[in-house]
């Protein structure tokens, strides 16, 4: 066994000496799995780390003098959001037997189990393990989840092509120590899926520095890498995956014969930022260039192979690559990645315009089978008076045997079903109160997420999935009041500054800076290509209202044809947003519509509807927070200007 010790002069974090101690991910976890205690040490949750699970305390039932409420999280490692059927049913078993009896998919595609016992660890883990699953590698200074668009169709091969390089690179950058087997399964390997030659053969070629020969970890080495790192793999225009947020993102190109030619290459993007601390920031991957396919993995090393030897091992906060691109510029990071690939990159191929895609509702697979997008409000798979999501995925599953693909925005996508099951698949979840028609579903509750935060993640400052259905429901009536019943926007949430929710992308993102308050980040666009930025530092949670009521005038007011709020927000600028609202009396535009409606129903004649209309009518005119004659009198209006231009 070779280890490389941190060279001594070189500061470095403690955390490195921690994994550099470790004996490659196995100690002392290994040691302290066998302690008859509640919880682990601080070396030992950071090791754990790399095994997929995170300690935690549910901060609920916190008694001053007692000890904490320990328990385990774990998080799946899924490339592609792949779920297959057999791994579900052990999911949601172990949920029920060991967790808190939901599950909750996460952004990076994965399912995360909340409320394990130290003491049923090891054998929630080997079960995961023994029906086609893993956690290895699903957190820690190591590459993460590997993601993919979730829509499984099977007549578009930019699609395929993207699952089956998500597997690849996925294996690819597996951490190859035995440490995973030995300590939560005994020694005994499980592998549910042999890897391609490629990938091995990948791993073990060198010549330019990105292989560490003779170390048990030969692309990582004994550190691992300074901090985490994510990969995805998508198709051009597809941006289901949030494309720029990520350390690699690569684009597949197919040549004219619909072949794979190659992928583009992005790098240096990443969400996680602290509070008060300006050298952290938000940022969007920038264009490296393009790969052939059968130099992919070479150039990937070399991306892993630059931040593992020059990404920032003392500051942590400082520890991602993005930082090492925004220090170095695109063109150094450029040169030494072709030192390290021993070839010179070729340009960046010309995409498309993304689009955010979420593939909810029915839709054909291209090969004669149905797949069903399914929303998931938060992420968060549990039962409840009104809905009983769990109960109802647990009877299509266990009956239908079908896989399931999680997507970026918390959803979840049912695929390989026969067309002569679907009625009985969406009669199962109309049964159980669950909406399956999208257009149906709330805008706001379609294109949001918030991060799981209070009471178990140790890092939220403030709440997060349990306020942002309120929140949502807050914006929506003030905005019904505000004559603007009809629009919605992108809004994400988050506990704290981390942004594992990726609110910095988002029209609206809210980031908890204290108790019960925010910062505001405004200007990100509905497709998820451009950062927002923050408007508000603290904004009180009770006072949204007075808060947003003048932006949200001064956008119906501004805004041009067609135009996002977010796009909005970006392009008329911050210092107008701010002088509109310091200008504005709350209430005023509320008033002046009131006064307009008067004067309305003053002059109005009366006119008659059919019956059947009636309670359309009703229904319109509530939406929209309008008197019913003035939907009637717009609605003509609009006949008459269509008469009268033939």
């Amino acid at each position: 066994m070779v280890q490389t010790p941190i060279a001594p002069t070189k500061k470095v974090s403690k955390l490195e000496f921690t994994k550099e101690r470790s004996n490659f991910l196995r100690e002392p976890v290994a040691t302290e799995i066998l302690q008859d205690t509640t919880h682990f040490t601080e070396d030992a949750i950071q090791i754990l780390k790399f095994h997929g699970s995170y300690q935690q305390d549910n901060r609920d039932n916190r008694i001053k003098g007692q000890e904490k409420d320990y328990q385990m999280m774990l998080r799946t490692r899924s490339p592609g959001g792949f779920i297959p059927a057999q791994l579900y049913i052990a999911l949601d078993k172990l949920s029920e037997e060991f967790g808190n009896h939901t599950l909750r998919t996460t952004t990076r595609q994965g399912f995360q189990i909340h409320g394990i016992l130290k003491k049923n660890l090891k054998e929630t883990i080997a079960t995961i393990v023994r029906n086609m699953g893993s956690t290895l590698g699903a957190c820690g200074d190591l590459n993460r989840n590997v993601m993919a668009p979730p829509a499984p169709y099977k007549n578009k091969p930019e699609y395929q092509y993207a699952w089956e390089y998500a597997d690849k690179i996925a294996d690819l950058l597996t951490p190859q120590t035995g440490a995973y087997y030995e300590i939560w399964l005994d020694g005994e390997k499980i592998i549910s899926a042999e890897e391609a030659e490629e990938v091995k053969a990948a791993r073990q070629k060198n010549g330019t520095g990105t292989v560490i020969h003779g170390n048990e970890e030969p692309i990582y080495g004994t550190h691992y890498m300074p901090r985490k790192f994510k990969i995805s793999v998508t198709v051009p225009g597809d941006n289901s995956i949030d494309v720029y947020t990520h350390d690699i993102s690569l684009v597949v190109i197919l040549d004219e014969q619909g072949e794979l030619e190659g992928f583009n290459v992005l790098a240096g993007g990443g969400m996680g930022r602290t509070h008060n601390k300006e050298e952290t920031f938000a940022r969007i991957a920038d264009p490296i260039g393009f790969v052939v396919k059968e130099d992919v993995y070479e150039l990937i090393k070399a991306i892993v192979a630059t931040q593992r030897d020059y990404g920032d091992r003392f500051n942590r906060r400082h520890a991602r690559m993005k930082y090492l691109l925004y220090d170095w510029g695109v063109e150094k990071f450029k040169a030494k990645l072709e030192e390290f690939f021993g070839k010179t990159i070729a340009p960046y191929r010309e995409l498309p315009d993304w689009k955010y895609l979420d593939f909810l509702g029915w839709h054909e697979q291209g090969d004669g089978k149905l797949f069903f997008g399914l929303s998931v409000e938060n992420g968060r798979v549990k039962d409840t008076d009104e809905w009983k999501l769990k109960t109802a995925l647990r009877e299509i599953i266990g009956k239908f045997d079908i896989p399931m693909r999680l997507t970026a925005n918390h959803d979840i996508i049912l695929y390989e079903i026969d067309p002569e099951n679907k009625a009985e698949i969406e009669q199962i979840l109309l049964q159980r109160g669950i909406e399956t028609n999208p257009e149906a579903i709330d805008k706001f509750t379609r294109y949001s997420m918030a991060c799981p935060a209070l009471p178990l993640c140790g890092l939220a400052v403030t709440e997060s999935e349990r306020v942002l259905p309120q929140i949502s429901d807050r914006i929506r009536t003030l905005l019904t009041k505000l004559g603007m019943a009809d629009e919605y926007f992108v809004i994400r949430m988050t506990g704290c500054p981390n942004g594992c929710d990726r609110p910095y992308m988002a029209e609206l993102g809210f980031v908890g800076s204290a108790p019960k308050k925010y910062q505001v980040w405004l200007g990100g666009t509905p497709d998820q290509t451009q950062l927002a930025q923050p408007y508000e530092q603290k904004m009180p949670v009770d006072e949204l209202e007075d808060f947003f009521e003048p932006i949200f005038v001064f956008f119906k007011q501004k805004r041009q044809a067609g135009e996002s709020f977010g796009l909005f927000c970006s392009r008329i600028g911050f210092d107008a947003i701010r002088k509109f609202s310091a200008d504005y009396k709350l209430g005023s535009y509320m008033e002046e519509t009131t006064t307009k409606q008067r004067k309305f129903r003053k002059n109005q004649k009366r006119v008659s509807v059919p019956d059947e209309i009636f309670p359309r009518l009703k229904e319109m005119a509530q939406q929209e927070g309008r008197p019913m004659n003035q939907v009637i009198a717009d609605a003509l209006a609009d006949y008459f200007a269509k008469k009268a231009n033939g």
